[in-house]
């Protein structure tokens, strides 16, 4: 019996809504994003009579200006890049061999040590040890906290060992064994070289993370030569927003008005290198949600 190829009206309909629904997501997902840009080039009070909606109004670049201008941005710039460089090859130093020796089936205890590992993804020591572990190792307030005591994901680690033990054959490390190959050498000469995707889908989650973070600077990062870009930023708008609170009322709505301009126009300065990036590593973090998913 031929299958009819011509779809009927209810698959036509189905078709539409699904197109329309995932349309209207798009907008909704996309147009916060397109706001926060066109606002960054527009006059603040054309943006808070609410003129500005589809196109800029009234360029004006002098968030750009005064943001640039400052010398703290192109620090908070510089910590921000060798944090997300130095970061994300510690991050991978210890996940890698960590995730590749607990997809070892001849390791002893591993299902032991992956629970350990697991657990601290649901419990955690709390933020007042923690921190006081870190004092007592003498890492506040150095290049080091940000990246070595949070270096190691267990969500990452997770799906590492998962790709491991899915994608390298047991056969593969027999007969290296047999040609006298040693675990070290054979990590480095053989799981490495075939493990590309997982190495680009690990770095690039540490490298986001690294780029984006906020919280553990906001707590451990007191010298003001050490703070990532993310601190930088979030000191000059609430420097510009107490400004404004805090003068007479001759200057405030000039004050006020600055610290408008500049919000937006910090949002996209700390995000553009992010956003410019994404389009060309965006097939690496498909590849990364669906690593260690359920196969039928």
């Amino acid at each position: 019996m031929a299958l009819n190829k011509r779809q009927s009206l209810g698959d036509n309909i189905f078709d539409g809504v699904v197109l329309l629904f995932g349309f209207c997501l798009f907008v909704v997902m996309i147009y916060p994003l397109y706001f926060v840009i066109i606002a960054s080039f527009s006059d603040p009070s054309a943006v808070n009579s609410g003129r500005v909606w589809l196109l800029p109004s009234h360029i004006n670049l002098e968030g750009y200006k005064r943001v640039l201008a400052d010398e703290r941005v192109w620090r908070g710039y510089r910590n921000t890049i060798l944090y997300t460089i130095f970061g994300t090859f510690i991050s991978l130093l210890f996940t890698l061999p960590a995730a590749y020796s607990l997809s070892r089936k001849d390791l002893v205890g591993r299902n032991a040590i992956m629970m350990y590992f697991v657990f601290t993804m649901f419990f955690s020591g709390g933020l007042i040890p923690t921190y006081l572990t870190i004092s007592n190792f003498r890492l506040n307030n150095t290049f080091w906290v940000l990246l070595v005591p949070f270096s190691v994901s267990a969500y990452n680690l997770i799906i590492a060992r998962t790709f491991f033990a899915s994608s390298i054959p047991q056969e593969l490390l027999e007969a290296a064994t047999i040609d006298g190959c040693s675990n070290t050498r054979f990590f480095v000469s053989v799981v490495l070289p075939l493990s590309k995707a997982i190495i680009a889908v690990i770095g690039l989650y540490c490298a986001v993370g690294q780029w984006n973070q906020f919280f553990l600077s906001l707590i451990y990062v007191r010298n003001i030569s050490l703070q990532p870009l993310q601190m930088v930023l979030r000191n000059i708008l609430l420097q510009n927003q107490i400004s404004a609170l805090s003068t007479v009322s001759v200057n405030q709505n000039e004050l006020q008005r600055v610290a408008d301009v500049m919000k937006y126009s910090m949002i996209i300065i700390s995000t553009a290198p992010v956003m410019c990036f994404y389009p060309f590593i965006q097939k690496y973090f498909a590849k990364g949600v669906m690593i260690g998913a359920v196969k039928g």
